[in-house]
């Protein structure tokens, strides 16, 4: 279908825009053509697509703070982007808005061994924050599965958490302070080098807010000393609700792993395929990972071992080697490409209590067959963080209407079982029409408040994280308070 042309209105709008644009930024630095605008047109979550009006490309905070303060008084939504990875839709364009992307901001700024911290522009890749302390000994903690290319920013705005956050924690847990960059143009600084910054919260209410209140243009991460050792023990079963029951079981003897991963037969299957690690063909199988000294590993895998054998494992298999560590897990990171590799698939991530693990697996399973689509289970079984892959057809009609409403039925299966709409992809535009799930109506407007006082005119990040007609109200109500 023919996409209806701009008017004249608009065109001039745009064109107003981008002048001011390109006088404060290099002239590279501004994307307006049409065809070059598609490159930024979605994020990971594709089945949504929407070239913004401009995407702009600043290198510096003082770059960004000029941007969004022309943003500001044209009075034209701003959308910031990290690298582009979001599951949910969070970098998600409007065809009126600007993106600010921060891709060329990948500077790192300072580095404090002594106080165990790394301040870095946020559109550093998360990966490379490791690869600049490596060297000395030290790590960044947060390792989501696109660790290679995603962005400080989008790890920031999601609150990402990865495979070893069941030890470390998730961003929010490893985040010391930011710069951040108002709607109107002002930069504040919130929190810094030190353990706790006194006042509210600040920080807390950054981690995890979509970009709905301002721009995170630094940040000032926690490094920790790389641990003496660690190991993989991996485990296969015959059933994933005896998988459950044996993540839950570890939990409850008080043994601190650093990861316990799951996968299930239709991720193993693709990911043996695609990486060939050695997986067993089982039902379920379990990565668990504890690291320290060599007596520690030994002790703590001798009791971990102990529990798995209670539960009849079809395999159980301690890391002899750095090799075997590898492979190892080689096939859990590749678990999300393997998957694509076979079909379109929806990925979710509703986060559960660790002894909901069973019932909720065996329910996704019926609501499987019920719905006739095929579900790949991987997630971060440690901390309930589950990773459903929903398998559809995108070029057959419905399939993809189908998918989000099972989508939807597993996520608010979730909430049920005393867990919550998402564990780090965020909102975005793929859960706002959910939050009434888990959230009562003043909850919400208790959230839109504070977004009130950020961004008063509701203009970053927009048609995201909020059910959309109430946030599209929220918006128009502000527009006219501006007139």
């Amino acid at each position: 279908m023919e996409m209806p042309k701009p008017n004249s209105a608009i065109l001039a709008r745009k064109a107003r825009v981008v002048e001011r644009l390109q006088k404060v930024l290099p002239r590279d630095a501004v994307i307006h053509d049409e065809a070059e605008t598609r490159a930024y047109e979605c994020d990971a979550l594709t089945a949504y697509r929407c070239p913004p009006m401009v995407a702009v490309l600043p290198t510096s905070t003082r770059e960004v703070s000029d941007v969004l303060r022309i943003c500001h008084e044209e009075g034209v939504p701003v959308v910031p982007r990290g690298s582009g990875t979001s599951l949910a839709g969070g970098a998600l364009p409007t065809a009126d808005c600007v993106i600010l992307g921060v891709a060329r901001m990948n500077e790192v700024l300072e580095t404090d061994y002594d106080n165990r911290f790394i301040r870095v522009q946020t559109g550093r890749t998360n990966l490379s924050v490791t690869g600049a302390v490596e060297e000395n000994g030290f790590f960044y903690a947060p390792d989501p599965s696109s660790q290679l290319a995603c962005a400080i920013a989008g790890n920031i705005a999601m609150n990402s958490g990865g495979a070893h956050c069941l030890k470390y924690g998730v961003t929010t847990n490893n985040l010391m302070g930011v710069a951040m960059v108002m709607m109107d143009g002002e930069v504040v600084e919130i929190g810094g080098a030190h353990l706790d910054a006194g006042g509210l919260d600040l920080l807390g209410l950054i981690c995890g807010s979509e970009g709905q209140l301002g721009v995170v243009t630094e940040a000032t991460l926690r490094i920790l000393h790389k641990p003496e050792g660690a190991r993989p023990v991996l485990m296969g079963f015959d059933d994933n609700e005896v998988a459950g029951a044996c993540v839950s079981d570890i939990i409850k003897a008080g043994v601190l792993p650093v990861a316990i991963e799951f996968m299930d037969r239709p991720c193993i299957e693709a990911t043996e395929a695609f990486a060939h690690a050695g997986y067993p063909m089982c039902e379920a199988l379990l990565i668990v990972e504890v690291e320290g000294s060599d007596a520690e590993i030994d002790a703590q895998l001798a009791l971990i071992m102990e529990i798995a054998r209670k539960h009849d494992p079809v395999e159980l298999r301690e890391s002899k080697s750095a090799e075997e560590s590898a492979a190892i897990w080689l096939g859990r990171k590749s678990a999300f490409g393997a998957m694509g590799q076979i079909n379109d698939y929806m990925c979710l991530d509703g986060t559960i209590p660790v002894s909901s693990l069973p019932f909720v697996l065996r329910r996704i399973g019926e609501m499987s067959k019920e719905y006739g689509l095929k579900v790949g289970n991987v997630f971060h079984a440690g901390d309930g963080n589950m990773h459903p892959l929903i398998l559809f057809d995108a070029n057959k009609p419905g399939d993809l209407e189908l998918c989000e409403e099972f989508g939807a039925e597993i996520l608010k299966l979730c909430v049920e079982a005393g867990g919550c709409l998402t564990g780090e992809h965020g909102v975005g535009i793929e859960k706002r029409d959910l939050m009434t799930v888990q959230y009562a109506p003043a909850d919400l407007e208790a959230q839109m408040a504070v977004k009130d006082v950020f961004d008063p005119q509701w203009l970053l990040n927009p048609a995201k994280v909020f059910p959309l007609a109430v946030s599209e109200q929220r918006r128009g109500t502000a527009a006219l308070a501006a007139e």
